[in-house]
């Protein structure tokens, strides 16, 4: 459901003078009333929420069974929110290392550590992902990878890393990483990983050349995407199946392999596509190449970490 401020006991909108209302918002936009502080916040999918800054009471369940409460805590409470979570979810998280972010706020309190575990979206088992704060964020043992998270003056909202190269079965192919995809010239932190982007998004000659090893590899009929919008795409058996290679992404000091069902996605009846795309603006590591992994960000280590695992059993 949507969140109504008018049933909480707790709920507080910011003032347009606050300070919190001055740092968030460049050129604050006030009510008509000029008290309350308005927001406007924008995705690169296109999505975006309008609404009232405000501050809340939120409470998170935790490891030991009771929930904890943070008081105060600065959150949009949105009216107007058009996305692709239309009709799915209540509103956005915002886990980026920007001054007013879920994370930036709690960070003393979780030690600047958290973890999600994206599940597949049609998994037969209907579960949710999760999302872990603090100590039970720590992802460690058997599998377990880390890579170094590079920071960016003038990117903080954003987490990069540095990626080497992609390997389908045992065909590598170097990560060149495009003059504009804001990374250095010494190649750190020439992606961003992201866990709001659904696509993984490479330069062009980067994309070219990951897309023909890929379809090198499999032996099925190439049909076009009904959308437009995907370049490889092939019909699958009766059965939905596609035999695809492994892909793997080697971070600097830590090699994924990405799944099968994070690699392609169904796009139509019997008909699935690569669920990567060139794009010249900038270099994303999306969502669905991060399914069925545990993904765990520490912030005072600077290290994003990886380790395989059933999210749906999580």
């Amino acid at each position: 459901p949507i969140f109504d401020p008018s049933q909480s006991k707790t709920y507080k909108t910011l003032p347009c003078s606050s300070n919190m209302c001055q740092s968030v918002i460049s050129t604050p936009s006030c009510s008509s009333d000029k008290i309350g502080c308005k927001y406007t916040i924008k995705y690169g999918d296109g999505s975006h929420s309008q609404g009232d800054l405000s501050v809340e009471t939120l409470t998170l369940g935790s490891t030991n069974g009771s929930s904890v409460q943070f008081p105060n805590t600065v959150i949009g409470c949105g009216h107007n929110n058009k996305g692709t979570f239309q009709g799915e979810g209540s509103g956005v998280v915002g886990l980026g290392g920007g001054p007013v972010s879920l994370i930036s706020q709690l960070s003393s309190s979780i030690g600047g550590k958290f973890s999600y575990c994206l599940a597949p979206m049609f998994s037969q088992s209907n579960s949710s992902s999760k999302l872990n704060f603090g100590d039970a964020a720590v992802v460690s043992g058997l599998g377990a990878v880390s890579t170094p998270l590079v920071s960016k003056t003038g990117s903080e909202v954003f987490y990069y890393l540095t990626l080497e190269a992609f390997s389908v079965g045992d065909k590598r192919i170097e990560f060149v990483g495009g003059s504009s995809s804001s990374g250095s010239s010494n190649g750190e932190g020439n992606i961003i990983i992201d866990s709001g982007t659904t696509l993984t998004l490479l330069p062009q000659e980067d994309y070219s050349n990951l897309e023909s090893a890929v379809a090198d590899a499999i032996q099925a009929n190439r049909v076009s995407d009904p959308s437009n919008f995907l370049s490889l795409c092939y019909q699958t058996t009766p059965s939905g199946q596609l035999d695809v290679p492994v892909i793997t992404a080697h971070f600097k000091g830590a090699d994924v392999e990405l799944n099968p069902i994070s690699t392609f996605v169904q796009v139509a009846e019997g008909v699935v596509c690569f669920a990567f795309q060139s794009s010249e603006v900038v270099s994303i590591f999306g969502n669905l190449a991060q399914l069925n992994l545990l993904v765990g960000y520490d912030l005072m280590e600077q290290t994003v970490s990886f380790k395989p695992t059933d999210c749906t059993q999580e």
